[in-house]
């Protein structure tokens, strides 16, 4: 499981938020081998004055929040961050300068999916890639 949170000013996720979750969803499909009906992506498009970051990040700065259950190796994680770099760059020009990536990994226990928890939802997809 993989939810996505995209933090950017309101005008970059007007500009972009369909190939941002074309760009995403592929990266995260490639690196994790999700399903592609598994796409949970959320937009949070900022004015200027509550986004607050340094100038040479540019007015494209765009934060990518993914919340996943752990288990992921290193490999895979880290090829997740060269797809999401190369992915949205390709789809929206946005540099791979201005754009951070953080991963949140907690226990499948602390899920709720479905009506269950976490630990006992059958995925029919492997975390541990």
């Amino acid at each position: 499981m993989a939810q996505v949170t995209v933090f950017a000013c309101r005008a970059t996720i007007d500009r972009h938020r369909e190939a941002l979750s074309d760009a995403i969803h592929g990266a995260v499909m490639a690196a994790l081998a999700y399903p592609p009906e598994k796409r949970f992506h959320r937009f949070i498009g900022l004015d200027p004055a509550d986004f607050v970051y340094p100038p040479d990040r540019g007015d494209d700065y765009t934060i990518v929040e993914v919340s996943l259950f752990e288990g992921r190796t290193v490999d895979s994680k880290r090829a997740l961050i060269a797809e999401l770099f190369g992915r949205i760059e390709a789809a929206t020009g946005i540099a791979p300068h201005s754009v951070e990536v953080t991963f949140f990994e907690t226990p499948k226990v602390n899920w709720g999916i479905r009506g269950v928890n976490g630990a006992d939802l059958a995925l029919g997809y492997t975390v541990e890639v």
